[in-house]
């Protein structure tokens, strides 16, 4: 990933990430529960009922949401979760290696 004339790591992304888990609630819920059902993923109205919130909620900490959510800061633009379409063209998600390294470390801070 390349941002102006820097380029990202994984690395120099990780407090970013970090970051906007904390200061959202529902992303790290969802990055959570895709974690505990890895290597399976989840369809958007599941996720939604699993960490109690709207599917309209989940879309925004997914995909981003102009007002609420940022697209640079949502779990598919911080490569947490990758976007798996199914045979039934249902959009189903899955936490990324990456996103198991982050929210391990997160486990481990607790």
């Amino acid at each position: 990933m390349q941002v102006g004339e820097s380029i990202i790591t994984p690395e120099t992304l990780r407090p970013l990430v970090m970051r906007s888990l904390r200061r959202s609630n529902v992303r790290k819920k969802i990055a959570e529960y895709l974690f505990e059902i890895s290597p399976s993923g989840s369809y958007t109205s599941d996720i939604a009922y699993n960490v109690k919130t709207t599917p309209t909620n989940v879309i925004g900490a997914i995909r981003g949401m102009n007002s609420r959510y940022r697209d640079d800061e949502s779990l598919l633009g911080l490569n947490l979760i990758e976007q798996v379409e199914s045979s039934k063209n249902v959009k189903i998600y899955k936490i990324t290696d990456f996103g198991k390294e982050i929210i391990q470390l997160m486990k481990e801070k607790r």
